[in-house]
């Protein structure tokens, strides 16, 4: 028996959340006595011999051309045939937008329970109990896992990253890979330095910006930070920025170790799209804003003003690093 760790890529490279989930799989393991391998679909140009540093024995790569894009049906089968082939009990993935696509279908496959959004590590002593996230995050809800195999999706930046030392072996498994029912004819990219799924620091402005003409403040703190930069809805809705840098629970849902809420009230649409966030600093000139309450910082003021002074101020603590 072991844990079976599926890592989520994109172009070819591994994406940010599934470096955490391979950390909290091998800490599943370590909880069960047991051990904790990697399963990675499609062409890479990753060292996944490296992964071992992450506390993985073994990773599995299947390199077919029918996995290079991703078709959810396609996955679900491969990912069951591998956990059933490599007898693993325990299958982990992020509860990212490929991990909620899959994370059903393999533990229908595999005749499993399944927590999805799981944000803290299984409580053994009892059984199998893992902790999640309830009504848009406002609520937790401990979820016992009855089943002899188990999937578990995993919240972006629930569990912390820990990097050590050795390497995994690197294997294939003979897997028969079906045709994909849906046939990629063209990839429009979003253009941008940082997607904000893999954001680190998220600066968010919402309509205290007054207008399109003055979001140089947001993309001039963003750059400092070396930040993604988002929006509210109504930003969105008003054509103010694009569509796909709105967030917020009808939009992008982010988990960064920092988001910035500029001149965003704080609706609880807004909130329950960020508030798995580790950081929250609100800029607001109304002192009432319902924001505040969330928030880790605040500070009241105009944005105007607040948002050039501090954007200076990090450039000189860089500068002076």
């Amino acid at each position: 028996m072991s844990v079976l760790i599926f890592v989520d890529q994109a172009d070819g490279h591994i994406k940010k959340s599934s470096f955490e989930i391979l950390t909290y799989g091998a800490d599943v393991a370590k909880q069960l006595g047991t051990t904790a391998d990697a399963l990675l679909l499609g062409a890479t140009k990753e060292d996944l011999a490296a992964l071992g540093k992450y506390g993985i024995t073994k990773v599995y790569h299947i390199d077919n051309a029918n996995l290079n894009n991703l078709d959810a049906q396609v996955y679900a089968q491969v990912i069951a045939d591998a956990a059933t082939q490599t007898n693993a009990n325990v299958i982990v993935c992020s509860h990212n937008q490929t991990g909620k696509a899959v994370a059903a279908r393999v533990a229908t496959k595999l005749k499993a329970g399944l927590v999805a959004g799981a944000c803290a590590l299984p409580d053994t002593s009892n059984g199998f109990v893992v902790k999640k996230t309830v009504f848009s995050g406002k609520a937790f809800a401990n979820i016992k896992i009855a089943s002899a195999i188990k999937v578990i999706s995993v919240n972006p930046n629930s569990h912390s990253t820990v990097i050590g030392d050795g390497n995994a072996t690197v294997e294939t498994l003979n897997i028969n890979v079906p045709t994909p029912k849906v046939k990629v004819t063209a990839v429009n990219k979003i253009s941008g330095d940082i997607p904000l799924t893999e954001a680190d620091i998220v600066v968010s402005g919402g309509r205290g910006l007054k207008g399109p003409e003055n979001w140089g403040i947001i993309t001039d703190l963003a750059k400092a930070l070396g930040a993604a930069t988002a929006c509210s809805r109504p930003v969105s809705d008003a054509d103010w920025r694009p569509h796909h840098e709105h967030v917020g629970q009808t939009g992008i849902q982010v988990a960064p170790n920092l988001y910035i809420a500029v001149g965003i009230s704080g609706a609880i649409q807004h909130l329950a799209g960020v508030n798995r966030s580790k950081v929250i600093v609100v800029i607001n000139k109304d002192a009432e804003a319902p924001f505040f309450k969330a928030a880790d910082y605040g500070i009241v003021g105009d944005a105007f003003e607040v948002l050039p002074k501090l954007t200076e101020e990090i450039k000189k603590l860089k500068a002076s690093a």
